[in-house]
């Protein structure tokens, strides 16, 4: 028979055995470089594990290990997709705008875990609060805009705003998840009625845009040309009064040199001036050369027909 020492240790074996045979099996775990891990003692989370490779831990139920992805995951808000198109919208796509209209809005949220201890422990499924703040942060942003902003230029900026909003109710639910990217997919009206009107609605909007650019652009056209012609106007002033400036000194020295040689013989000077009078008043007037000495008869010289007649000559030629 056994005795009771051999029972205590064969029950000792048995025990060392079994915490071996768990260390074994349990004992030992491996990171990839794409995982993080969570280290928990006895429920409570003692450590979170980046590095890649082989670690090992306390056998289970001492210690163990939940292993996360630290890749980017993709949340699809208000619309299935199928080989990457979209095939329904889902009851969360309906909206309504700030301008009370409706339209069907889905959108794709780029996540990631980043807290693996709120992740694992601060709420039952935390992708579920995720899928519940993105359309509620969707909701209230077309909420408060327009059906034009949400159809055309300005979703970029309900974009943005959705992010912000995002951010925000995650950072209060502490579920540890960080958001990396919000892109809105498709913004449609519900019915072809319903697009059909807003598309003309569209065009007319496009038409009278085209229609104040090229307005614009006469007008700037037509401000070019005035100012073109404003500055040849200018110009030209400018340079009238230069040449009627110069103009006047001219005279002036003209003046200043007629009165310094009157100075000098008032007399030659005034017949000169009659003289220069004359022949400015009475350009084709005939000149001639008269003898006063004889009052019986008029001995004069005709000038003209003297002077007209060598000019006259070249024209004929030589007898």
């Amino acid at each position: 028979m056994l005795t009771i020492k051999q029972l205590i240790i064969g029950f000792l074996s048995l025990i060392g055995i079994v915490i071996l045979g768990l260390f074994l099996a349990t004992g030992w775990y491996t990171v990839d470089e794409s995982e993080q891990a969570a280290l928990i003692t006895f429920g409570k989370v003692d450590e979170t594990i980046a590095e890649p490779g082989l670690k090992f831990k306390m056998p289970w139920p001492i210690q163990r290990v939940e292993i996360l992805s630290r890749s980017t995951f993709n949340l699809q808000v208000g619309y299935n997709e199928e080989n990457g198109e979209v095939v329904e919208f889902t009851d969360e796509a309906k909206m309504i705008t700030g301008d009370e209209n409706i339209l069907y809005a889905d959108l794709a949220v780029q996540w990631r875990i980043t807290n693996p201890e709120q992740y694992l422990y601060s709420t039952h499924n935390p992708e579920i609060v995720l899928y519940n703040a993105t359309s509620a942060s969707l909701r209230g942003v077309i909420g408060s805009s327009n059906i034009d902003e949400a159809l055309t230029d300005q979703r970029p900026e309900i974009e943005k705003r959705v992010f912000e909003n995002l951010v925000e109710l995650l950072e209060t639910y502490q579920i540890g998840i960080s958001i990396q990217d919000v892109k809105l997919q498709d913004v449609e009206l519900p019915t072809e009625e319903v697009r059909r009107a807003f598309t003309e609605v569209t065009d007319a909007r496009e038409e009278r845009l085209t229609k104040i650019n090229e307005a614009n652009k006469y007008k700037n056209q037509k401000m070019n040309e005035a100012e073109g012609e404003k500055d040849a106007i200018m110009s030209r002033a400018e340079g009238t009064k230069i040449e009627r400036i110069e103009r006047a000194r001219g005279d002036v020295a003209k003046f200043n040199a007629l009165y310094d040689e009157y100075l000098v013989n008032p007399e030659v000077t005034r017949q000169r001036l009659v003289l220069e009078t004359l022949e400015n008043v009475l350009p084709n007037t005939e000149i001639y050369i008269m003898d006063s000495n004889n009052n019986d008869t008029v001995s004069y010289l005709p000038i003209r027909p003297i002077e007209r007649r060598p000019e006259a000559a070249p024209e004929g030629g030589t007898n």
